[in-house]
This record gives C-alpha cells, structure tokens and sequence, in this order.
C-alpha cells in the first residue's frame, strides 16, 4: 500500500472534519444536563440544537472531499472505458473511507474527555442568554478572558475511577442498543454513499445521492426512539422522579454507545455501499416487470 497516496489532502481534511463534528455532537449531548442543572430546560433544548446544527454544517464540507477522493479512484477506469475500477485503487479507496470513519470514532473519544468543558460551556450559556436575551451575544460573552479561564480549568481527565458511578441499570437497554445503531448508521451514512460510486460506475451519479437510504434507519432510530426517551428521562428528573445521576449515567452509556456504533460501522460499511449500489443499478435499469410476469405465468403453465 503506498501510504503516501492514501494520506492525500482531501483525506486529511475529509477526517478533520469528521472529527470535529463528531466530537461537536457528542459535546451537544451535556446541554441536556445543563438544562437539568439550572432548571432551563427549553432554552438547554435550543442550545443543543444550535450545536447539532453546527455540526451538520460542518458535515457539509465533508462531502466535496470524499467526492475529490472517490472521482480520482474512478477516473482512471473511466478513461480506460472500464467497468470496473482497479483493485488496487479499489483497496486505497477503501482505507480511506475507513480513515475517515475512525476520525469520527476518535471525534466521540476526544468529545467524552472535554464533557466537563462543555458542561460549563452550557451552564454559562444558559445563563448568559438569560441575561442578554440573544444567543450571538451570549455566546460572544463566553469569549470573556475570566469566562475562558474556567473553560480551560474545567478540560481535565476524569479520574477512571468515575466509571463506576454510572449504572448500567439507570438507563433503558432500549435507549442504548438503537443509539449503537442510529450512531453506526451515521457514521457511515454518506460514506457508504461515495463507496458505493465507485462499484457502479454506470450509476455512480445516483450513488452518491442515495446516502438517506442508509441515514433513514438512523433517523427513523432517533425521531421513535433515542430522543423521546432521553427526553423523557431529563423531565423525570427535572419533576424529582429520577435522581439528577440517571442523567449523568445516560449521558454516559450514550457517549459509550455512540462510539461503539462508530466502531462497528466499520464492519457494516461494504454491505452498506453495496446495498446503495444495488439500488442504485436498479435505478438506472429497472427490471421489465411485465417480462418477468410473463415468465412467471409461463412457467405456472408449463410445470
């Protein structure tokens, strides 16, 4: 493997990107505690959603990189009027979408270790927007020297003994085995789009458009069942039903399974591109429906 063509620009900046989003979301998921903290829950809601926002702009700019990446893997085989691409380019492509899938995984990893930082983050936010009733302005007051200083004070390692203040049994199994998918299923969603390009190059146009038929199964996972649930644990706690640990405890196991379902997408990401390649092919080349029924009936004819 020639190392040099793989780490290419669009690939440093395709896995930058996605680490910086990826982290951007799982630090999205303290709003939620924030808003239990100061009894804000309404305005902690909006901030989380000013963060999941940013971090889908961000995800934007992925995509012209992989589109670099996966357009130099087919030019050759287009200019050599092939049908298929090369194994060997076929093989780099492959690593770097892997690449850039485990950036994401490493985005979740370093978001965890800066949870209290955005704790703080929120907390002061919430409160900042309380005061100045404009989210531009309060966040331009976090950019106070003092207010920066208490961010940095709060970037720490937990000590590791702190994983054992999280039960398992505070949070619905539910809840965590659809995050592991919805998290697995994003991670992948587009680039499983692009990797599915370069398998049908008579359709590689449609490809690339057909990532919503893998990040639907996420969507249809968070809209029924990730964020109602882990709503409804934070107004439990906000009502005194559930001790305020449950919500550290979900904001936990939810950052564990997030980067799990990253983890395993790796082994879901060729079936997911061949998935959307084959849709694709018939997108572009419907089967004759009335031929086919017209088998059908001749083979029910003649036994």
């Amino acid at each position: 493997m020639d190392w040099h063509a793989v780490f290419v620009r669009e690939l440093v900046i395709a896995m930058v990107l996605n680490f910086t989003t990826q982290a951007i979301q799982i630090g999205a998921y303290a709003a939620r505690y924030a808003g239990v903290t100061t009894g804000r829950i309404a305005t902690a809601i909006s901030l989380f959603s000013l963060f999941v926002t940013a971090s889908r702009l961000a995800s934007l700019f992925l995509v012209p990189s992989l589109g670099v990446l996966a357009d130099r893997t087919v030019r050759v085989a287009v200019a050599a009027h092939e049908t298929a691409v090369p194994p060997e380019l076929a093989a780099r492509f492959d690593v770097q979408m892997r690449l850039t899938v485990a950036a994401g995984s490493l985005g979740i990893a370093l978001g965890a270790v800066l949870m209290p930082l955005f704790l703080v983050l929120f907390t002061r936010g919430i409160r900042a927007f309380e005061r100045h009733g404009s989210i531009p302005r309060g966040l331009a007051r976090l950019l106070d020297p003092r207010v920066l200083v208490e961010l940095v004070r709060a970037t720490k390692l937990p000590p590791l003994g702190v994983l054992f203040r999280f039960p398992l049994s505070a949070v619905p199994r539910k809840l965590l085995i659809f995050n592991t998918v919805l998290m697995g299923v994003y991670a992948i969603g587009v680039v499983a789009a692009y990797y599915a390009s370069i398998l049908v190059l008579d359709a590689r146009t449609t490809a690339t458009g057909l990532s919503g038929l893998v990040n639907g199964v996420g969507t249809v996972a968070f809209s029924l069942f990730v964020d109602p649930t882990s709503a409804y644990i934070v107004d439990q706690s906000v009502r005194g039903e559930r001790p305020i640990a449950d919500v550290r405890a979900m904001i936990f196991w939810l950052i564990v399974t997030a980067f799990a379902g990253t983890v395993l997408a790796q082994l879901v990401l060729v079936p997911a591109a061949e998935y959307i390649a084959l849709a694709a092919h018939l997108f572009n080349h419907p089967p004759d429906l009335g031929a086919l029924a017209g088998q059908w009936f001749h083979h029910r004819g003649n036994p």
